[in-house]
């Protein structure tokens, strides 16, 4: 098989870089290693910035997400006393849109077929080739059968463990990391959010979310150690936890629920720069990992695929080498902001195991500024609505 563009991850990263290089004409395949199902399985955060919201417009996709999203206009930072509501539509002129990444994916999924997006699923062995070279190739198993792509790029769509990022050269690469000493444990269940917004909450026995993906389905998550199992955690202890750390004015308003799903999620920060190597370009996570606070992964993929679109749009329509080699360093311009962002956030709003009453202090004085001052909040809301692209 031979193609101009060969993308590794149906994930909504590689479906949505494969839809929009279809609109401009640019011929691709998609190739996933998991079934349809498992894809769609994934429950993932679901707060939409603005840049992913284009570009399912831009596509005619946004049907479902203009009906059934939840247009935000601000979230809630919780210090155990107080609510401190920062006002995001107000102080920015833009709001956000919670629809689940699950609901993003099903809505690529559903349009690949019928506009002529190849999607390949169930893929064994994929291995990239040739990626320093003008002419890069993927090899994979279907159903037995030994197969082979060429192209001119390949785009790693792949996630933290797939094979794109690893076919960079040590000598070339380079990684930041942070690993986080506390995994969220979340509960997903069919009853009403507590709030209208999302709230964050730092209490002195740990860090809570409340969340939602609908008016009638509700996701919320504490903190707590790694070495925690998931099965010591009763639906009744979740929602007792949730009602401590999140204040009584939310605790007053929660409805509990039997759990969807219930799974604890390690948090880590992480960078590999380049993004680009030859012919290989990486978006999404393959090339970084935000910890969950801020809700920037799913944003900052559809962020790496705007500019890979604009690039190999680029290089296909006028032969402009230029774009490609820009690409790494524009995408790793946003990663690195939001990364702060996501970075700051968690340290603010996240008890760490050897923060001690001056690391407390220095919350509580934080967040009191933060409730204070229109340029604090500012701030905050101009990374959470999303920086320009």
């Amino acid at each position: 098989m031979r193609t101009q563009v060969a993308i590794i991850g149906a994930g909504p990263a590689g479906l949505l870089l494969g839809h929009l290089l279809k609109a401009e004409g640019i011929d691709c395949v998609v190739i996933e290693r998991q079934t349809p199902d498992y894809v769609l399985g994934r429950i993932r955060a679901g707060v939409l910035e603005q840049i992913t919201v284009q570009l399912m417009e831009r596509l005619g996709l946004d049907a479902r997400l203009k009906a059934e999203g939840l247009v935000e206009g601000g979230f809630n930072l919780a210090d155990g006393e107080r609510l401190i509501r920062i006002d995001v539509a107000e102080l920015t002129g833009k709001t956000v849109v919670v629809y689940g990444q699950t609901e993003i994916t099903r809505d690529l999924m559903d349009a690949a077929a019928p506009r002529g997006l190849e999607v390949i699923y169930g893929t064994e062995d994929v291995t990239l080739h040739a990626v320093e070279s003008d002419s890069p190739a993927i090899t994979f198993r279907k159903d037995g059968v030994d197969q082979r792509i060429d192209a001119r790029f390949i785009v790693g769509c792949d996630g933290f463990h797939g094979p794109s990022r690893k076919a960079i050269p040590a000598s070339v690469g380079r990684e930041y990391e942070r690993v986080y000493p506390f995994g969220w444990l979340g509960i997903l269940a069919d009853v009403p959010p507590c709030n209208h917004e999302l709230i964050y909450a730092n209490h002195e026995r740990g860090f809570a979310l409340a969340s939602m993906r609908s008016h009638t389905r509700s996701r919320y998550y504490v903190d707590v150690p790694l070495t925690e199992k998931i099965e010591d955690w009763s639906d009744e202890r979740i929602w007792d936890e949730l009602a401590i750390r999140l204040g009584p004015d939310a605790a007053a308003n929660i409805t509990r629920g039997p759990s969807i799903e219930k799974s604890i999620a390690p948090l880590r920060s992480y960078v590999f720069e380049p993004m680009r190597h030859g012919s290989l370009l990486l978006a999404g996570d393959s090339a970084h990992i935000v910890p969950p606070t801020g809700a920037k992964g799913l944003n900052l993929a559809a962020s790496d695929v705007h500019y890979a679109t604009a690039a190999l749009t680029a290089f296909f329509r006028h032969n402009d080498h230029d774009a490609i080699a820009d690409y790494s360093a524009k995408a790793l311009a946003r990663v690195w902001k939001s990364e702060r962002f996501s970075w700051s956030l968690t340290k603010l709003m996240h008890r760490f195991p050897d923060d001690g009453p001056f690391e407390r202090a220095m919350q509580v004085a934080e967040l009191d500024y933060i409730a204070n001052s229109a340029a604090a909040q500012t701030s905050i809301a101009e990374n959470y609505v999303g920086l320009p692209v």
